[in-house]
């Protein structure tokens, strides 16, 4: 007789539940796909377990003693709410309310984030977006801790440990003002290193960037006047000078003021990543959320 509960095998329940359905040891054997002798030993089992025979033969099969039938909706209640345990809660966007931490650089935010949230919006406006910045140093921990579910990050900033989807690969433009001397014609190579340039460093060297490491390979060299930390007040201080700039192609997108030009030397482009923790992987609402994601930073410039 049962002295546990934690001591009963939930496969037993599974028998004694389909032979209160099936009424045949046969016919049980072959819902649960097991041999007829594995359901008659589990039936022994199930005997001794409720102290009572719970089953006697027939001509047609089995019939189940007053014990067993006492059981029946237990059992089955058991056994859904364990099935239940093993199903993911339904999410339903219009009806979310939670909050969503992403970490990304302020090109990220407005390449991808700013589409994204008007997305979002729409389609589940109880969900709150905050945006942190990215910190490289501490993203596996955040992400491993819950502090953030999201980042945009390059690959050089991902972890093999993090699950990872590549949302584009970007390329690099010259934008300058709309009447700006240099925007008429070709952008000579000669041109573009007479001309001053502003540039975004977020870290390391002020003046140099991926534009100049790309110009010395080819023994040139661009004059730096200004350096900022950020894309987004780049639009402006190109609007109110003759500065140039290289900047990700998607920047360029519904920039009044401004136009864009080729660069004419080749500046490798990068790679951006959408990378979460595995915390968040199997998740309905992180999983609608990354979907509505990876469709926003989709569309082409």
């Amino acid at each position: 007789m049962i002295s546990d509960i934690r001591t009963l095998d939930l496969n037993l329940l599974k028998a004694l539940d389909a032979l209160l359905e099936e009424r045949s040891v046969t016919r049980a054997a072959a819902r649960l796909s097991l041999t007829q002798p594995a359901v008659s030993g589990m039936l022994v089992r199930l005997r001794e377990s409720f102290d009572d025979a719970l089953f006697v033969r027939s001509q047609r099969g089995v019939i189940p003693t007053a014990r067993a039938l006492e059981l029946a909706a237990p059992v089955r209640a058991i056994l859904s709410n364990i099935e239940g345990l093993l199903q993911p809660a339904a999410f339903i966007p219009a009806q979310a309310s939670m909050t969503l931490t992403i970490a990304s650089t302020d090109y990220a935010l407005r390449a991808v984030i700013v589409p994204f949230l008007a997305i979002l919006r729409q389609q589940a406006p109880g969900i709150r977006v905050a945006v942190r910045p990215v910190d490289h140093t501490k993203l596996q921990s955040q992400l491993e801790r819950g502090d953030i579910d999201l980042a945009l990050v390059t690959p050089e900033s991902s972890h093999p440990d993090l699950h990872a989807r590549r949302l584009f690969d970007e390329r690099y433009i010259c934008l300058l003002r709309t009447g700006h001397p240099a925007a008429a014609g070709e952008m000579t190579l000669a041109r573009f290193c007479e001309l001053e340039h502003a540039l975004v460093s977020y870290e390391g060297e002020a003046f140099s960037g991926v534009t100049d490491h790309a110009l010395a390979q080819i023994g040139q060299q661009r004059k730096v006047s200004v350096s900022v930390s950020s894309f987004l007040v780049l639009p402006e201080l190109l609007r109110v000078s003759d500065l140039i700039a290289v900047v990700p192609q998607r920047l360029a997108v519904n920039t009044q003021g401004l136009v864009s030009m080729e660069p004419p030397v080749a500046i490798p482009g990068f790679t951006k990543l959408a990378v979460w923790h595995a915390r968040n992987h199997s998740s309905p609402a992180q999983r609608w959320i990354r979907e509505v994601l990876f469709n926003a930073a989709y569309p082409s410039v």
